[in-house]
């Protein structure tokens, strides 16, 4: 007896790509394809599209037994007319060609975005050899965000191609590369002042100290790369000297969260991530955020404190530049993670080494030479925005909000 020949090749085998279009209403979907069992064919590819109440339902089906393909054509045309939809029956052979080597997720940000710029990033994909699979919208406030789906070119030449184009568009443009990795993302490390915060608080503590303008310009200066940040650490922080301590509940309630915060974390938290900070900052402020959002580690800065004074000194490891990102390492050990499946976020000089350790970084309303070095950038003032680089959408966030009210 010989031994049973393998399926057919899905190359080999001659379709049908069954295309149907119009108003949307319920049970198309079902009646399609009761239209077609009839006919014994096996479903190869299906993708189904709503917008604004019309429905691009697109079946590729395998060709019907010998001399039944017209009979297929008339009933699923007749089938339409019945609903005032329009179809469309193509012949061919196999299923969708290879997707080439090389794929990205590409996902626009844009308030608004326009047809010119979506047009422009569309041209600039193809020019880099880029092929655009499929395209799917994921917020459409307070920014729209769109997802590329792009194969054939890498990640890397793709980035820094979109980057270009993005900075002249005034878009955001964040490319990632494809593949399980994204998915498994599980820890989250954010920089504070700036990111998780709206305010830079050595500025707050200043500002009861009356030197507020003398610190916001070392802290400018650090921030922006041409001052070591420990030197300007110590500096500022030497002018504190002499407040009386309870000038951090002052602070601590002084702190305005950046808009779409809560909602990050609280997101993350129920994906199952762990969040973590790491701050230039001071733990008189970061451990009172832990307790507030339910962070799983957090680390500063400490304001050495004497006498119920601030002494215009810090005791410990000085967390700097290289101390961000030895801390993320930690956190992503502590927390089972590998570092490739770690996302950090932050805006300032002093993140890059930590952005550029993790699996992703992300510039976050970033200065220039933070943008032009991390993984990707975000320009928009929330964020929850970074959630739409996990492949997380507004509704996916809005239900599970309504779902827990």
């Amino acid at each position: 007896m010989s031994a049973p020949q393998p399926p057919q090749a899905p190359a080999d085998v001659p379709t049908l790509l069954v295309k149907i279009f119009g108003k949307d209403r319920p049970g198309i979907t079902a009646g399609l394809f009761d239209t077609l069992a009839a006919f014994s064919v096996d479903v190869v590819d299906l993708e189904q599209v709503v917008t604004r109440g019309r429905i691009v339902l697109c079946a590729l089906v395998t060709e019907p037994a010998r001399g039944l393909e017209g009979e297929l054509r008339s009933t699923v045309h007749s089938w339409a007319d019945s609903l005032k939809l329009q179809a469309e029956i193509i012949s061919g052979v196999g299923d969708n060609r290879p997707r080439g080597e090389g794929r990205s997720h590409v996902t626009v940000l844009g308030h608004p975005l326009t047809a010119e710029s979506t047009a422009a990033i569309a041209a600039r994909i193809t020019a880099t050899g880029g092929n655009i699979d499929r395209i799917f919208r994921l917020a459409k406030y307070p920014v729209t965000a769109v997802e590329f789906a792009v194969s054939g070119t890498p990640t890397e030449p793709l980035r820094t191609a979109l980057a270009t184009e993005a900075a002249a568009l005034g878009v955001d443009v964040a490319v990632v590369s494809a593949g399980l990795h994204r998915r498994a993302q599980r820890l989250v490390v954010m920089d504070v002042d700036s990111t998780l915060i709206q305010d830079e608080v050595i500025e707050l503590f200043a500002a009861h100290a009356g030197c507020e303008e003398q610190v916001a310009e070392v802290t400018a200066r650090a921030m922006r790369g041409e001052l070591d940040f420990e030197q300007s650490l110590h500096a500022r922080v030497a002018l504190l000297e002499g407040l009386d301590a309870s000038v951090v509940e002052k602070v601590r309630a002084e702190v305005q969260l950046t808009p779409g915060a809560r909602t990050l974390v609280r997101t993350l938290k129920r994906l199952g991530y762990q969040v973590g900070v790491v701050s230039g900052g001071f733990t008189q402020v970061t451990d009172d955020l832990r307790e507030r959002l339910g962070l799983d580690f957090a680390h500063a800065n400490t304001l050495e404190i004497v006498d119920g004074k601030l002494t215009g000194k810090v005791t410990g490891e000085i967390v700097d530049r290289a101390g961000k990102a030895r801390l993320l390492r930690r956190f992503a050990q502590e927390a089972g993670v590998p570092l490739e499946q770690t996302v950090a976020i932050g805006d300032g000089a002093n993140d890059l080494d930590m952005l550029n350790a993790a699996g992703l970084g992300v510039a976050f309303n970033a200065k220039p030479v933070v943008r032009e070095a991390a993984h990707t950038a975000v320009n928009f003032p929330f964020l929850d925005t970074v959630l739409y680089l996990l492949g997380v959408t507004l509704e996916e966030v809005e239900a599970a909000d309504a779902h827990e009210a």
